[in-house]
């Protein structure tokens, strides 16, 4: 079996850490519009599902003979 092993201790630089570790000031977006909420899953959602499986188990059926 193949096993990689990784240090649990990774050696860096004072300079790169100073880098990773330095404050990052970010801009919040004001004008983003939040998308509309999704429709709601219904009886009628259930039906047509049931219905297009119903469809294509007759193609199936009708190619199958």
């Amino acid at each position: 079996m193949k096993q990689d092993v990784m240090p649990s201790v990774v050696r860096m630089d004072k300079e790169t850490l100073k880098n990773l570790t330095a404050e990052v000031r970010e801009t919040i977006a004001t004008n983003y519009v939040l998308p509309k909420a999704k429709k709601r899953f219904t009886s009628v959602n259930l039906w047509n599902i049931h219905r297009n499986r119903k469809q294509i188990s007759r193609t199936n059926n009708k190619w199958a003979i």
